[in-house]
């Protein structure tokens, strides 16, 4: 079929050219996920770089609710170009895991409202959108913790973690650890939170990846960092705030 051109495409050939990229198997592997597309991300990726950067045309593949598209959206927009309130309602609207997990990750981490959206949407009644705010004050716990009450984000994993939905209590999980291996004052509290709350220990943990258990997650990242090995295994689960990924 005819490429779209690599800039001013038409969002209805962009369309077309991802439903041309739709494979039945993926869709398969990734619906177990809860993902609801069937486009192969390396394919998409291209894409997305042959395009370059459109901002109104994200816009426009944004709008169409396909969850590929959203994800080639996310690929091609500017991030600082949407707007605060904008930004809240597309994560609200963003409910498959990829998309958000991209949306989080490609789009408001790069925003300068990004610890506005945090501390909104940290303590969000709608778990999915809390979860989102646990993976942005993780960024934090890694990247610039100043100002965080770390003490009083191990409080409320303590005490809500174990309940909570599944993609908040990753996300909750995910902070734990973060905490744990960043922190050296706060490692040996949260090692034992892990420990007694023992979310994620039965995990599945393919050979060369880390278990997402916090406690094996820790030990194993501190004592790479002290052997100056390198980063740790991959996740098991390899997205850092989402159950599975595709």
């Amino acid at each position: 079929m005819a490429q779209p051109a690599a800039t001013g495409a038409a969002v209805t050939e962009v369309v077309a050219e991802l439903a041309a990229l739709e494979d039945p198997r993926i869709r398969e592997v990734n619906a177990r996920h809860g993902d609801d597309h069937g486009v192969n991300l390396s394919k998409l990726r291209a894409l997305a770089k042959r395009l370059k950067t459109q901002h109104e045309l994200a816009r426009e593949l944004w709008e169409t609710d396909d969850p590929a598209a959203r994800l080639l959206a996310i690929l091609v927009c500017r991030p600082r170009a949407f707007e605060r309130d904008e930004l809240d309602t597309m994560l609200r609207r963003a409910r498959t895991p990829k998309v958000h997990d991209w949306l989080v990750n490609h789009v408001v981490k790069k925003h300068p409202a990004a610890e506005e959206l945090r501390l909104d949407w940290l303590t969000d009644p709608d778990p999915v959108v809390a979860s989102a705010g646990w993976a942005l004050t993780t960024e934090r716990v890694a990247k610039e913790p100043d100002g965080l009450d770390l003490a009083g984000l191990l409080d409320v994993i303590e005490a809500e973690m174990v309940d909570a939905p599944e993609r908040l209590q990753w996300a909750m999980n995910h902070c734990l650890a973060q905490i744990g291996i960043e922190h050296a004052e706060h490692r040996a509290r949260a090692i034992d939170i892990g420990e007694r709350l023992r979310v994620l220990e039965d995990y599945p943990t393919p050979p060369n990846c880390t278990s997402p258990f916090a406690p094996i997650w820790i030990t194993e990242m501190v004592r790479r960092r002290h052997d100056d090995k390198g980063s740790a295994l991959p996740l098991s689960g390899a997205d850092a705030n989402t159950p599975a990924s595709s």
